[in-house]
């Protein structure tokens, strides 16, 4: 078959890069001169290859740099973590390779196709936006090894990459050197020697590989691994793709993406162990793969009785990172964990709760009781992560784990000063989810986090606010702890226009403790800022933005800054009062205390349920009574005839926090006394007869008043 490819006529010459970076040319200052004159003899071999070779070399220095573009895009991850860069970025973030080599021996049409899609294609993923990587970084105040457990067992070497264990440096000479190899090799390299001279290079130092990947050889090395690709064995690719993760090739690299579709054709023929690599490597290398974690986890029913302790926190640990875990799995995971608990470390612990927390895996009540009894067990010997880990498992189980919660009343004192504002953040955040007011854990959280500001992102600051006002921790128990964080936001107000929840989720957090900062709700409420919320594809902003408008006209009548307009206040109204009627009006509890104040009262008229405060999103039974204490029909003409009276709402919380304060706090504004049917002490009388409900009802009812 015969193959024409088309090239332009070009110089016969090949340009070294012409870096402009500073610190790179310091970088070339300091190259020996039997360095150098390796270079020139590259150049001159390069220009025999373009005669000789039918090699067509481009050259533009500028596909190796972009400027940094303060008006480019949102980034689409919210990962606030990334480290500020030069104004110059790396040239794999490009979007396509200017460089290109045109060959038309020892390549087939297919190997054409390849190499095409790999080099000379638009990238089919976005570049991550140049704001993420302009932004003012937030330097972390505690250093935090994520994959410790690693160190838990011997095996896991077989299984996964040990990042703190980069391999032994090369000299850049030697480096240097296997680039001629490849340059002499030429279209003659064997798969084994590409894997090879990949492994080697990137034991080149972390200071030279920029310097190598500008290199036009190393470009053609890439090049010869992608018309190996399926010539590797299973052993070599691994090989190849642990040396990308050294070599720090982006993930957004097409040369990547043909890897993953190789890896996840082959994956039924590999072993576990291999699968388990290849999956650990593509985190190490920062790319998503869908595809192949498909392919491992259909591969795990394979090897099912193949699976011990330090496969199945490994395994947990990828499908955490993967945020997913099939729904086939979910029964042979709990099973396998029932039976490896006690077999595990305790940072094990840690990050099998993490894994699960991650990948929203549901696990049965009591396999959770059990994680968390282990969990309790071990608390003493687990570090700081761990800990938070088993926090963070926990904030969807449902469950009070006393004991443990105990426990934390013990360690989070003693740990605190040096847990990091994001450990601190996640233990907040568990309270909250958890319902537990303990102030010994939130005194040792408030009084350590106002000299972490610094530290904060915005996020950060607004959850931990969030988790406090839900709480109810009042500003007077830790007067420095309110204040420094809405000084942070304040700090941080350009961050709100990429992440604009974050605001809303701060402010109301403050709004549940009656802390109003006029000039941050003045932004959130402006049309700017509503109409940046509402643009949001994301998450549904509306009932943030409208429970904010209400609760400050309610509780600063005196504000004349911006509304949300009459249409979206009652958009949301209509839409929050829908699902209340077929949702919560619903509920037995509701229902029964209805039906139980109707009968008492005398009769239907003598009971309004509705949503008295409808940004508090929860529903009241409402009911009137005159001077004497005898019911009167609910209607607004009754209101105006109550004198001595009272007008009540019975309300029915999910849990008596920061919302429910805040409701509270505001129907007496309003002019209602509030009869509050907790939840536990109503959902026992619903077990109990008529009689018993209606006494009860009668005294809290009556009781009221007095």
């Amino acid at each position: 078959m015969a193959a024409c490819v088309l090239c332009r006529r070009v110089p016969r010459r090949c340009y070294l890069p012409l870096l402009r970076r500073k610190s790179t040319r310091t970088q070339y200052a300091q190259v020996s001169q039997e360095d150098n004159q390796e270079r020139r003899t590259v150049s001159l071999e390069c220009q025999e290859t373009s005669v000789q070779g039918g090699y067509k070399l481009y050259y533009s220095p500028s596909s190796y740099y972009s400027v940094c573009n303060p008006a480019a895009t949102r980034s689409q991850t919210d990962n606030e973590d990334d480290e500020g860069i030069s104004v110059y970025a790396p040239s794999y973030w490009q979007r396509s390779n200017r460089y290109s080599v045109s060959c038309s021996r020892n390549l087939s049409s297919s190997k054409n196709t390849l190499l095409d899609l790999a080099f000379n294609k638009e990238s089919q993923q976005e570049a991550p936006s140049a704001s993420a990587y302009c932004r003012k970084p937030t330097p972390p105040e505690v250093k935090v090894d994520t994959r410790a457990f690693l160190k838990c067992r011997p095996e896991y070497a077989s299984m996964a990459l040990y990042l703190s264990h980069r391999p032994s440096h090369i000299e850049w000479r030697e480096g240097m050197s296997l680039l001629q190899k490849v340059t002499v090799l030429k279209g003659n390299m064997k798969p084994s020697d590409v894997s090879e001279f990949l492994g080697e290079l990137s034991r080149l130092h972390p200071d030279r590989i920029s310097l190598l990947r500008s290199d036009q050889r190393f470009t053609m090395l890439l090049r010869y691994a992608v018309e190996h690709l399926r010539l590797f064995t299973h052993s070599q690719l691994l090989q190849v793709l642990q040396a990308f993760v050294w070599l720090d090739v982006p993930s957004s690299h097409t040369v990547l993406g043909l890897l993953e579709e190789e890896l996840s054709s082959r994956a039924d023929q590999m072993s576990l162990h291999q699968l388990l690599l290849a999956a650990d490597l593509w985190r190490c290398v920062g790319r998503q793969v869908p595809r192949f974690l498909r392919h491992l986890y259909q591969s795990v029913h394979q090897y099912i009785k193949q699976v011990g302790a330090a496969e199945l926190v490994l395994l947990l640990y990828i499908m955490g990172e993967g945020r997913r875990c099939p729904k086939d799995l979910i029964h042979p995971i709990e099973q396998l964990l029932m039976q490896k608990l006690h077999q595990l470390h305790p940072e094990e612990v840690g990050t099998i709760c993490l894994g699960l927390f991650k990948s929203q895996t549901s696990l049965s009540g009591a396999a959770v009781t059990h994680i968390v009894d282990v969990a309790h067990s071990l608390v003493e010997e687990m570090s700081d992560f761990a800990i938070v880990n088993v926090l963070k498992f926990l904030r969807f189980s449902y469950l009070y784990p006393r004991a443990w919660l105990e426990a934390m009343a013990r360690e989070v004192p003693r740990r605190a000063q040096k847990m990091g504002v994001q450990g601190l953040m996640h233990v907040a955040l568990a309270c909250s989810a958890l319902h537990c007011k303990d102030d010994k854990i939130l005194m040792a959280i408030a009084e350590n986090v106002p000299s972490l500001v610094p530290h904060c992102r915005s996020k950060d600051s607004c959850k931990l606010l969030w988790a406090f006002g839900t709480l109810g921790f009042l500003p007077a128990q830790c007067p420095s702890f309110y204040s420094s964080l809405t000084e942070s936001l304040r700090q941080r107000k350009a961050e709100f226009q990429q992440y604009p929840e974050h605001l809303l989720t701060g402010l109301l957090g403050l709004a549940f403790v009656s802390q109003f900062p006029q000039d941050l709700i003045e932004l959130a409420l402006s049309p700017e800022f509503v109409k940046l919320a509402l643009k949001s594809t994301q998450l549904e902003l509306k009932k943030d933005l409208f429970t904010l408008d209400r609760a400050v006209a309610l509780e600063l009548p005196q504000w004349t800054g911006p509304r949300l307009s009459s249409e979206l206040r009652e958009e949301v109204e209509a839409m929050l009062w829908k699902f209340a009627e077929s949702d919560v009006c619903q509920k037995t509890e509701v229902l029964e205390a209805e039906s139980v104040l109707r009968d008492m009262l005398g009769g239907e008229r003598f009971v309004h349920k509705r949503m008295i405060l409808p940004h508090t999103r929860s529903i009241d039974l409402e009911v009137h009574l005159d001077s004497s204490r005898q019911p009167i029909p609910v209607n607004p003409a009754s209101e105006k005839d109550l004198k001595a009276g009272a007008c009540l709402t019975l309300a029915l919380p999910s849990a008596l926090l920061g919302l429910h304060a805040m409701k509270r706090r505001q129907l007496k504004l309003a002019g209602y006394r509030v009869v509050e049917l907790r939840h536990r002490e109503w959902s026992p009388m619903l077990r109990k007869s008529r009689a018993e409900k209606m006494a009860y009802l009668h005294c809290k009812v009556y009781n009221t008043l007095e």
